[in-house]
């Protein structure tokens, strides 16, 4: 819950070695946050990139649970396992995902499973999770990093584009089912962003980089609003591009 100037004091970060996610954690973590909660595969690395935080913020205590990003079986028990180490949940944010890119899906059309498991399903199944703890609990904040590649999905990477606008598409929905419960879901869309996820990649117009998006985050988090873009620009953008037809569309290099 908040505290009595109005800061989450339970925090959770589902893909704790994200690039992203861990910015967004050094831009929101201040003094009156009790915990934070890393989740990821690779706890060991989690907790370097977290060094920091821990020496500036001396009373806070972070916590470690490993999960697999893939497994939607285990969703509900890694929110439980949370729940168990914090209590309350104030904030989740969701920071999981794989790109993929440049796989021939003509030649190995089952590498796509990996891809869904992580981007699609599981997260699914862990949004609802936290859904169900949070509205126990009266109130509560999700974060998903969505991206503008959801918005209209392009031919350069078709099955990470679906994937990000399936999860995007039912997180809003979601957001609708838990109207007056006091949970809320904030949408993230990030446009190209500079990380060690992107590196080699051809950057696209009106990039931006993980402490770019963690800055919108933090500026939103306390905020009624729905969905973000990052940089905001690209709102305007995407209202057309995604209304263009499709004979236009397909001669776009993209």
């Amino acid at each position: 819950m908040k505290n009595g100037v109005g800061v989450a004091q339970n925090i959770v970060l589902f893909g704790g070695t994200s690039e992203i996610g861990q910015a967004i954690i050094h831009k929101v973590v201040k003094p009156g946050v009790s915990h934070v909660v890393l989740v990821s595969r690779d706890i060991d690395e989690a907790e370097s990139q977290i060094a920091d935080v821990a020496e500036k913020y001396s009373d806070l205590d972070i916590h470690h649970v490993k999960f697999d990003a893939a497994d939607a079986a285990s969703m509900v028990h890694v929110v439980a396992e949370v729940a168990d180490e914090i209590g309350d949940i104030d904030v989740a944010v969701i920071a999981q995902g794989v790109l993929q890119e440049g796989v021939d899906y003509f030649a190995n059309p089952e590498a796509l499973v990996s891809v869904a498991d992580v981007n699609f399903s599981a997260t699914m199944v862990l949004m609802y999770a936290l859904a169900a703890r949070m509205r126990t609990q009266g109130y509560g904040k999700i974060v998903l990093l969505s991206s503008v590649a959801g918005e209209r999905v392009r031919k350069g990477n078709p099955v990470y584009g679906a994937t990000k606008a399936g999860i995007d598409g039912f997180a809003l929905a979601l957001d609708h089912e838990l109207e007056g419960s006091g949970v809320s879901i904030l949408v993230v869309r990030p446009g190209f962003v500079t990380t060690k996820m992107t590196k080699g990649m051809d950057k696209a117009p009106f990039s931006t980089d993980a402490n770019g998006v963690a800055s919108a985050v933090a500026k939103a988090l306390n905020t009624s609003r729905k969905v973000i873009w990052v940089p905001g620009l690209l709102q305007y953008m995407f209202f057309v591009l995604k209304n263009l037809p499709i004979s236009i569309w397909r001669r776009l290099p993209l």
